[in-house]
């Protein structure tokens, strides 16, 4: 999953940042409007978090362009602005939804995960394959019943590889559903990921490397 974060508080940008970072999101920043539409408009995001009291291009404007792009992406309004009338005003704007500041952690959580599932098509939350099995909210892994420990990155990675169901997923679509903007695009980073995800799952190796196209679970 890849998020987007907007919000001019630096300080509590990081912090959603970094605690959505450790559970094996995707997540770029952007401090105010202007920026949020240049990364709206090269990335794919699943989830925009959204601050609608923004300075220069405001955060109803960002909201209006995403709507009217057509894409995908849902959006999670935030605001310090707790009345209903306020809440209803960002409703109408096309937001999926609305948290008023100051919030808990884990219910932004919350609902950044049930809005990536309206983003997307509906899946399990169990993913399985070839004897792999993936529980996403437990953030566990198994291979023919064993417990596999994988860091973050190597989670991301076989989350995309199951979700494909057998077809080849290219490393430039990996990187970008993984990690985030701050990640050379001529990184190995890929790479190594799934060497170590192979070395992780044992024998004998299940990910399939197809030459020139990418990798996958057959």
């Amino acid at each position: 999953m890849r998020v987007l974060i907007v919000e001019d508080e630096r300080t509590l940008a990081d912090s959603i940042a970094e605690g959505l970072r450790a559970e094996a999101l995707a997540v770029d920043v952007a401090y105010d409007g202007g920026g949020a539409l240049e990364r709206l408009a090269v990335n794919d995001y699943d989830v925009l978090v959204l601050d609608r009291d923004l300075p220069a291009v405001h955060g109803d404007d960002v909201c209006r362009a995403v709507i009217a792009s057509g894409g995908l992406v849902r959006v999670l309004m935030l605001t310090a602005a707790s009345d209903v009338r306020s809440r209803v005003e960002g409703l109408y704007l096309g937001a999926d939804d609305y948290l008023a500041k100051p919030f808990a952690f884990a219910e932004l959580l919350a609902r950044v995960h049930a809005l990536a599932r309206r983003a997307r098509p509906a899946e399990p939350p169990v993913l399985e394959r070839a004897g792999v099995l993936l529980d996403r909210a437990r953030r566990q892994a198994y291979r023919d019943g064993y417990y596999v420990p994988l860091a973050r990155k190597e989670f991301g990675v076989l989350a995309e590889l199951l979700r494909a169901g057998g077809a080849v997923v290219s490393a430039e679509l990996l990187l970008e559903k993984v990690w985030d903007e701050h990640t050379d695009p001529f990184t190995n980073a890929v790479r190594i990921a799934v060497m170590k995800l192979r070395r992780k799952l044992g024998e004998p190796p299940i990910i399939e490397t197809v030459p020139g196209a990418g990798y996958r679970i057959p």
